[in-house]
């Protein structure tokens, strides 16, 4: 195997950083030997990385799919620092977003297309190694070039507001149609950004926290409701001139579940986007069936997905100013993930400056 780097070839061999989560209080900078790009991969120094709440929610121990402890990194703009063999057209100085999701690509899912829920799935950052550190490598495969013109830090945001733009087109055309958000977190304030521009006429976003709500209303919201609010149902039916045909639950607990049923229409559509806790939730079947209502979950994201995020940021639709609150070096990177369990931040960022 041979790889052409950038610079000194010594940056392929030298020790870097790499943050390593054991829990929510546990959280240290390792050090080890940088990475060497194999066939058909990138070696990437990383430049910004966002902690999702996939992140907080695993290093908490109770994300259902990561186990402790992992190495983070999922949402990451980097630099191509050297290719292996076979890496494509890319070449070192190029500017590159991480596509995390890992597939097969042989099971039935993927050969349709749909290799966001691989059968054998598993995503960078989560159950490998991520771009938390100074240098990593992935598949050249897995990467899209940053589009000119495109700042890192609107970079980062392409991969979480991915998982919305996923979920907005499985609800179809909302060309004319009503909308409520549960949860306004980052995902949650996403998805009111992308179901705006996929064409919803009235969007009604619910969350405890009023400073949440106003960001909201900032972001477009036609209203912002208390999430606890024991009139919540006929707060949102006024709102939206009535149910809303589809509910985007970014929540996606017991509590969030039953405010969806009550709040959508019949006939209307129920989309799950936020990771659920493990184990059971109850939900009124009787409702559903009686109401003919459709729940749907969402996972990730397609390369497709990931072309209408970046024309999104793009053309200006996402504020960055109120989605990023607050930056972190890789060295703070504890106070990075504390800073993100702190319900008035939205979006958090990693940047690094190399080892």
């Amino acid at each position: 195997m041979t790889a052409r780097a950038e610079g000194n070839p010594a940056t392929v061999t030298q020790q870097i950083r790499r943050v390593l989560v054991r829990s929510i209080d546990d959280i240290t900078i390792e050090r080890v030997p940088a990475p060497v790009p194999g066939d058909h991969e990138l070696l990437v120094r990383t430049k910004v990385v966002g902690v999702c709440g996939s992140d907080t929610h695993a290093a908490a121990g109770h994300h259902p799919f990561i186990g402790l402890p992992y190495r983070p990194g999922h949402e990451a703009v980097g630099v191509v620092a050297a290719t292996g063999r076979g890496a494509g057209a890319f070449a070192p100085g190029d500017r590159v977003i991480v596509e995390p999701n890992l597939y097969c690509g042989t099971c039935a899912q993927c050969r349709s297309g749909r290799y966001n829920i691989c059968r054998d799935l598993k995503v960078f950052g989560c159950q490998t190694p991520g771009a938390m550190t100074d240098l990593f490598t992935i598949a050249a495969d897995r990467v899209h070039r940053v589009p000119e013109g495109m700042s890192d830090v609107e970079a980062a945001l392409v991969e979480p507001l991915a998982t919305p733009v996923h979920a907005v087109a499985k609800a179809g055309d909302l060309t004319g149609r009503s909308v409520a958000v549960l949860g306004a977190g980052p995902i949650g304030l996403l998805t009111l950004l992308a179901a705006r521009h996929a064409g919803a006429t009235r969007i009604a976003v619910t969350d405890p926290l009023e400073g949440k709500r106003k960001r909201a209303l900032r972001l477009g919201a036609d209203a912002a409701l208390p999430a606890d609010a024991p009139a919540l149902v006929a707060q949102a039916n006024a709102a939206l001139s009535g149910p809303a045909d589809v509910i985007f639950d970014c929540v996606a607990r017991e509590q969030s579940m039953a405010q969806a049923t009550d709040l959508v229409a019949k006939g209307g559509h129920i989309v799950v986007v936020g990771v659920g806790a493990a184990g059971t939730t109850p939900i009124r079947l009787d409702l559903i069936q009686d109401r003919e209502l459709r729940i749907e979950g969402t996972l990730m994201y397609t390369d497709e997905d990931y072309r209408t995020a970046m024309s999104l940021i793009a053309s200006g639709t996402v504020d960055t100013g109120e989605i990023v609150t607050a930056t972190y070096a890789l060295e703070d990177a504890a106070e990075a993930f504390a800073a993100s369990t702190d319900p008035q931040h939205v979006k958090v960022l990693v940047t690094v400056d190399g080892p």
